[in-house]
C-alpha cells in the first residue's frame, strides 16, 4: 500500500516539476521572477494557510500547502540557474537534519516525551552553529513580537536559562503589573510602554510554562472577539439602527446574548 502510494506521489511530484520548468521557460511573469520578488508573496501565502488553518478548512488547507509548495520549487529552480544550489540539494540538506537532530529515532540518545525531543534538538542546533553565534540568532528578527517573544523565551530555556516552576513565573507577571500601573499613576509614557512591553513578555513567559502556545490563545480570543461583535452588529441591523445609535447597555446585553449562544454551540 505505501508502495503504491509512494509511486502516486512521485508521478504527481515530476509532473509537477515539469509544470514549474515550463511556465518558467514560457511565461512572461514566471520568467521575470527572482527570489525577492516573491518574497513577500511567500509570506503572504503562509499567512493563508495559517488562516486556513484555524478555520479549520481541510480543502483550503489543501489548497494553500500546494501554493506553498510551488514556492518552494520556485526558489530552487531560480538558484539553480545560477549553480547556487537545486532541488536536490535542498531535500538531502533536509534530510540529513532530520537524520542528525532525531537522534533518539535514528540513534542511541532516549528522548520519551516531547519537551525532551525539543531540548535535544535545541542543544543539537547549538553544537552544529558557530559558539560566537548568538543562541537567539535563529529567531528570525521579521517575526511577530508575540511569536518572536515566545520563541526567544525557548530558546533560552534550551541552555538551562529559565524558571523553576510556574509560580515564579506568574509571580513576575504580578511584579510587572504593579510596575505598570505604577507607571500609569506617573502619566511616564515611555515608563508605561516599556512597562507594558515587560508585562506581555513574562504573560508571554507563563504561557509557555503553562504549555499554552499565546498567539494561539489570543488569535482564538480574536476570533470570538469578531464573532461576538458581528452578532452585535446583526442585531442593530435587524432594528434598523446604527451602531452608534446604541446605548452600551444595549451592545453589552447582545454581547452577553452572543456568549450565550456560543456556549450552547460549543
Amino acid at each position: 500500500m505505501k508502495q503504491d502510494f509512494f509511486h502516486q506521489a512521485g508521478k504527481a511530484f515530476l509532473r509537477l516539476l515539469n509544470i514549474v520548468d515550463e511556465l518558467r521557460e514560457k511565461c512572461p511573469w514566471d520568467k521575470e521572477q527572482t527570489m525577492q520578488s516573491i518574497r513577500h508573496l511567500t509570506i503572504e501565502e503562509v499567512h493563508e494557510l495559517s488562516e486556513a488553518i484555524l478555520q479549520e478548512n481541510t480543502t483550503e488547507i489543501k489548497k494553500e500547502l500546494g501554493d506553498i509548495l510551488l514556492h518552494v520549487l520556485f526558489y530552487a529552480k531560480i538558484a539553480s540557474e545560477t549553480n547556487a544550489f537545486n532541488l536536490i540539494d535542498v531535500i538531502e540538506h533536509l534530510c540529513h537534519k532530520l537524520i542528525r537532530r532525531h537522534p533518539h529515532i535514528y540513534g542511541e540518545i532516549k528522548a520519551e516525551t516531547s519537551n525532551l525531543v525539543k531540548q535535544n534538538w535545541e542543544q543539537i542546533k547549538q553544537n552544529e552553529q558557530d559558539k560566537k553565534i548568538s543562541v537567539l540568532q535563529g529567531v528570525p528578527s521579521g517575526l511577530p513580537a508575540l511569536i518572536k517573544a515566545y520563541r526567544m523565551q525557548e530558546k533560552a530555556a534550551s541552555v538551562g536559562f529559565d524558571w523553576d516552576n510556574a509560580l515564579q513565573v506568574w509571580q513576575k507577571v504580578q511584579e510587572e503589573l504593579n510596575e505598570l500601573n505604577q507607571a500609569v499613576q506617573n502619566q511616564n509614557r515611555v515608563q508605561i510602554q516599556e512597562e507594558f512591553g515587560d508585562l506581555l513578555f513574562s504573560l508571554v513567559n507563563y504561557a509557555r510554562f503553562i504549555g499554552i502556545n499565546p498567539d494561539d490563545a489570543l488569535e482564538q480570543t480574536n476570533k470570538k472577539f469578531k464573532s461576538r461583535f458581528e452578532y452585535i452588529e446583526q442585531q442593530a441591523q435587524i432594528q434598523g439602527k446604527n451602531l452608534s445609535d446604541m446605548s452600551l447597555s444595549e451592545m453589552n446585553a447582545y454581547w452577553h446574548q452572543a456568549k450565550e449562544i456560543n456556549k450552547k454551540d460549543e
